[in-house]
């Protein structure tokens, strides 16, 4: 950590001291030489969600914190050798890779342009289960194998951590850092359960869209019947396949016996990684710290190639087309489909692609297997962004004021679109929908049209103008738990209460039971006393 200074009182001027800035200089560079860095433990999630965990990594390897990172052998983006942390490499433990997840997104492909039958969106669903609860075994076995190696064990506990860091969606980390005693903090949008607002916050119904339902704040009557049956789609795929995987480690391995859905719920800090220029308002606690678009920064210089396309373009600008980490090969129709759409533009175009070269791709587009997304939406010939609607992607157009069109695909994509539809700046056009009459046609009118623009620079005003950066806020959460060895003081007691008592189930029903016995019992009395009236009334005649 980084050390306080051990003078605090005031600074005498260095002409009265006759200490020249130099020596001063020195002496801080000798003082903070001598300082240790915290040790933090990482245990991450594969493709996006490794791009802005890497973001805090780097970051906390630059303010001289020791980062030691969880991986499997055969990690798809979490490589074993790194010059700003350390990985620890998990043997005989196999992790997603490039073909688990190519499966799974053909088949969604398969489903939103309408190639499967009528039972189709069962069969998703079922996929969709069959992938997350095998992700999660995957790293039920890492576990299995670190719990059952003393000689890991041994390791872990001789490096002292002083904090876990981890992504919620697997719960790897949050029961290694239950096994470790260590504080938690997470880098967190969704977790094992659901969206993580939903875990430790109120959560109703009525005006909060659940993933999936591609509802916004705003539903009406039979808006709110959708959500309320995604939420229960929701709530049966994570209780009934994902919790009981975990919650069987907690009973083999932890005494006393722990639920692992407090496990969850006890994390010190939530680093959550939206803010409410982009989510839509909710209610939220103390320890959900927002830092969406931590990731985002002032757009570099591109590389000459790059930077020579660009300004190729003159007054139409550049089109920039990525579909995200997990995505750079499409359906051959597909691909044809956009290449038609892209060589009618003016515009050029710069599109993340590593598949065959379509046939219909006109001289105005660039096929490149890797692109600086974040230096090239910074560009000032930049007009659109065409992307999947991961949220790292539109974070950075938003911190970068550029109009989305979005082809959502998986997961929570089209939600995340809509958060940005509503707000005018962008506009979705679906797999079900897409050609290139459409593509073109929306490309277009979102270039066209100022609205869309307009839209995207007045929220990036919103995002921007904050008293700290998000990545300063997160890095201070960090450390503050640290220094602090928790952030207890911060985290709500109700995820420990059982569901009768969260919602006064017991209180309603003690109160309903006193009315009820107050009531009867005068009844009664009224009752007797009648009775007794009548009585002597009789006896009187």
């Amino acid at each position: 950590m980084h050390a306080v200074p051990l003078y605090q009182g005031k600074m005498t001027p260095f002409s009265k001291n006759k200490v020249s800035a130099s020596l001063w200089i020195t002496i801080v560079i000798c003082f903070v030489s001598l300082c240790d860095g915290g040790k933090v433990l990482v245990v991450p999630l594969e493709g996006s969600h490794w791009v802005n965990m890497e973001v805090l990594v780097k970051a906390l390897h630059g303010r001289g914190h020791n980062v030691d990172v969880i991986r499997t052998y055969n990690s798809w983006f979490v490589k074993e050798n790194s010059t700003y942390y350390s990985s620890i490499t998990i043997p005989n433990t196999k992790g997603m890779d490039e073909e688990f997840v190519g499966d799974m997104l053909n088949k969604v492909i398969d489903y939103e342009r309408g190639k499967s039958n009528w039972l189709s969106a069962v069969w998703l669903y079922l996929d969709t289960i069959h992938v997350i609860y095998k992700s999660n075994e995957m790293m039920c076995q890492l576990l299995t194998n670190i719990f059952e190696s003393e000689e890991i064990l041994k390791t872990l506990k001789e490096k002292q951590y002083d904090l876990v860091l981890t992504d919620p969606v697997w719960g790897a980390g949050i029961l290694l850092a239950h096994k470790l005693k260590l504080p938690m903090v997470y880098n967190v949008r969704w977790s094992a359960t659901g969206e993580g607002h939903s875990d430790i916050a109120p959560s109703p119904l009525s005006y909060i869209p659940i993933t999936g339902s591609r509802n916004t704040d705003k539903m009406n009557f039979f808006q709110r019947v959708k959500n309320v049956y995604f939420y229960f789609l929701m709530h049966i795929l994570y209780t009934h396949f994902n919790m009981p995987q975990y919650q069987a480690l907690c009973d083999k391995y932890f005494d006393p016996p722990v639920s692992f859905y407090e496990l969850l719920q006890g994390a010190d800090i939530w680093l959550m990684r939206v803010d409410f220029v982009f989510e839509f308002p909710r209610p939220t606690m103390p320890n959900i710290i927002y830092v969406g678009g931590f990731h985002c920064k002032p757009a570099k210089t591109l590389p000459r190639d790059l930077e020579v396309f660009m300004q190729s373009s003159g007054e139409h600008g550049v089109v920039i087309m990525s579909l995200g980490s997990f995505v750079s090969v499409l359906p051959d129709d597909l691909t044809a489909e956009i290449a038609a759409a892209f060589a009618r533009l003016p515009q050029k175009v710069i599109w993340r692609y590593t598949g065959k070269r379509p046939s219909t791709l006109g001289n105005n587009t660039l096929l490149v297997d890797w692109l600086p997304q974040n230096d090239l939406l910074g560009h000032p010939k930049t007009k659109v962004f065409i992307a999947h609607g991961g949220t790292n992607g539109l974070q950075e157009a938003l911190y970068h004021g550029i109009p989305v069109i979005g082809i959502p695909l998986f997961f929570d994509q089209y939600d995340n679109l809509v958060r940005l539809q509503v707000r005018g700046g962008a506009k979705i056009v679906t797999l079900t929908t897409l050609d290139k009459y459409t593509l073109h046609t929306a490309i277009q009118e979102v270039i066209s049209e100022p609205s869309y623009r307009l839209s995207m620079q007045r929220l990036s005003h919103l995002h921007r103008d904050t008293p700290v950066k998000p990545l300063d806020s997160a890095l201070f959460w960090i450390e503050f738990v640290m220094r602090h060895k928790g952030a207890a003081h911060l985290r709500s007691e109700s995820y420990k209460l059982p569901w009768y008592s969260y919602y006064s189930v017991d209180v309603a029903v003690t109160l309903f039971a006193v009315v009820l016995i107050i009531t009867l019992s005068i009844f009664l009395a009224v009752r007797y006393l009648c009775v007794k009236c009548c009585s002597r009334k009789r006896k009187t005649e």
